[in-house]
């Protein structure tokens, strides 16, 4: 079972090893923005739970359990912003958001969100058929008082 800084530090480990097939404690502490000492630990708790292969000081990479759930953390998190723009999300938001979402959803929920995504994509003219721009701009009028009551 992992837990979503788990789930954070798998996928930055999995997204950093695309390249050279691994990585270090100081690239992942330095993309996730926390502390070396921090990312280490993570990586013990990773190693013990063996989805990834971890010398103190040295190189981190994944085994294959771990690059399995690490490709499918990334997945998640493209489907996530791929959604987030189909409905307008505006660009600058999108990543704050994914963030915020991806620990929520369960599997069997992303695999329907995957098939309406793909529907979108498909149907631009079904899934943009409103008028995005107006909701948008009434949205944008509506923000600071909603932003002012919850948040």
């Amino acid at each position: 079972m992992t837990t979503p800084g788990m789930e954070d530090h798998l996928e930055q480990i999995y997204l950093l090893s695309l390249d050279k097939g691994y990585t270090r404690v100081s690239d992942v502490a330095e993309a996730l923005s926390v502390h070396p000492s921090s990312a280490s630990k993570m990586a013990q708790k990773l190693g013990e739970s063996g989805y990834i292969e971890y010398e103190k000081y040295g190189r981190i990479s994944l085994t294959r359990k771990g690059a399995r759930v690490g490709q499918q953390l990334l997945d998640r998190h493209r489907l996530l912003e791929r959604f987030l723009r189909q409905i307008g999300v505006p660009e600058q938001r999108i990543e704050r958001e994914v963030e915020q979402l991806e620990h929520h959803f369960s599997w069997s929920t992303l695999e329907l969100l995957r098939d309406l995504v793909h529907f979108m994509e498909a149907d631009q003219g079904t899934a943009t058929g409103y008028d995005r721009k107006k909701r948008l701009s009434t949205s944008d009028r509506h923000k600071d008082l909603l932003e002012q009551r919850f948040f």
